[in-house]
């Protein structure tokens, strides 16, 4: 199950929730810049040998993917005027993609996950910290 993240019809990331059936299960929208999926294969499957090939894609903002292995995570989501709009708690198997606005974390229950994002990456010119909210105004949406 893929579930948007939005507000005012504008879409900051998607929360992927997967059941772990057999096959190539890809989860995101085709036009999504990280194409996120799930395979699941029975002993002695052979996946063909392939290649891909080169394709010149132009990336117009850094998005990332969370996978959480373990534990719990607070995410809060900011619009591009750094407005604080609401929360969304994430855990254990869950995926999120991020691709718009802004967005900060916090840990609720010790977390182990993996983040995945474009490269080549550059911390001066990829990223903008700014402050985070008090934890009294969350809005779990």
């Amino acid at each position: 199950m893929i579930q948007p993240i939005s507000h005012k019809k504008k879409t900051f990331g998607y929360i992927i929730k997967y059941r772990k059936k057999f096959g190539v299960n890809f989860l995101t929208p085709k036009e999504l810049s990280h194409q996120v999926g799930f395979i699941k294969h029975k002993s002695k499957h052979l996946i063909k040998p392939h290649k891909h090939y080169k394709n010149i894609r132009r990336i117009e903002y850094t998005s990332e993917v969370l996978i959480i292995l373990n534990g719990k995570l607070r995410v809060d989501f900011y619009d591009n005027k750094k407005k604080y709009l609401f929360s969304k708690i994430i855990k254990k198997n869950d995926i999120i993609i991020l691709n718009s606005g802004g967005h900060g974390f916090k840990v609720l229950k010790t977390v182990e996950m993996i983040e995945v994002k474009q490269g080549p990456y550059n911390i001066k010119t990829d990223k903008k910290v700014f402050n985070s909210i008090d934890d009294k105004f969350v809005k779990i949406k």
